[in-house]
């Protein structure tokens, strides 16, 4: 029950905080009241919607299922994946974009040591396999506490350090696809890692665990890729 709380919890905070920083945006990027209540309301709507999506989806028991194709790769992560390319190639030149202080977007990485923290202790109640953890080959746990790191130096730093954000985004996006091939590899593949590998529990397919591919994910994903396209408007200006 407890880590069943410990994942609701660190998804209702991470909504929250992108609610935070997409109310501030607008606010910053709009003036008409109407307006800032209309994208306000949509912001929400967003939010909200994906929530009830992944919470209908858990329950139903469909991503239990681990036979190929992975279902909760075509459910959930592609379907993310499409809508984070789509939006964010459509508002590249956006005002709101450029209005997040590029810290904001550094410090959300920081939720991935808590996510990591779970992934152990979920190992630990037989609900995730090891492999896919700090004990075994996922090494995000290190990668977010670099995002304190780099907030120390941009604090520090008197002008903005580009090329050392944009390289550091795109590390965290190469962890990150790592972190999905060890998921992949290992529910379909096991025996690379040795013939008496254990299989992956399929537990990990039910709500609230699913918030971590379908949300959390996605969610470092998104705001990683946001930082690169504010980064690299910044450059080009």
């Amino acid at each position: 029950m407890m880590l069943q709380l410990g994942y609701i919890g660190l998804s209702l905070a991470t909504v929250l905080i992108l609610y935070f920083i997409g109310n501030y945006s607008i606010l910053k990027s709009v003036d008409d009241i109407q307006q800032q209540k209309k994208k306000r309301m949509i912001l929400i709507t967003g939010l909200l919607l994906w929530q009830i999506y992944l919470f209908l989806l858990g329950q139903s028991g469909i991503l239990v299922d681990f036979s190929f194709p992975p279902r909760f790769v075509l459910l959930m992560i592609l379907p993310a994946f499409i809508f984070i390319g789509t939006f964010l190639r459509r508002n590249k030149k956006a005002k709101w974009i450029q209005v997040i202080p590029p810290s904001w977007l550094v410090g959300y990485q920081a939720f991935r040591i808590i996510i990591e923290t779970l992934f152990v202790y979920s190992v630990v109640a037989g609900l995730l396999h090891q492999n896919v953890t700090i004990e075994g080959y996922n090494f995000d746990m290190v990668f977010a506490f670099t995002a304190i790191i780099m907030l120390f130096v941009l604090y520090r730093s008197k002008t903005l350090p580009k090329r050392l954000l944009l390289a550091w985004n795109y590390a965290g996006l190469l962890v990150i696809a790592s972190i999905i091939f060890l998921f992949l590899t290992t529910i379909y593949t096991p025996e690379i890692y040795g013939p008496d590998t254990a299989p992956f529990p399929t537990d990990f397919g039910w709500y609230p665990y699913v918030l971590v591919p379908g949300f959390l994910m996605p969610s470092a994903v998104f705001v990683h890729v946001l930082s690169i396209v504010q980064l690299n408007h910044r450059a080009k200006g």
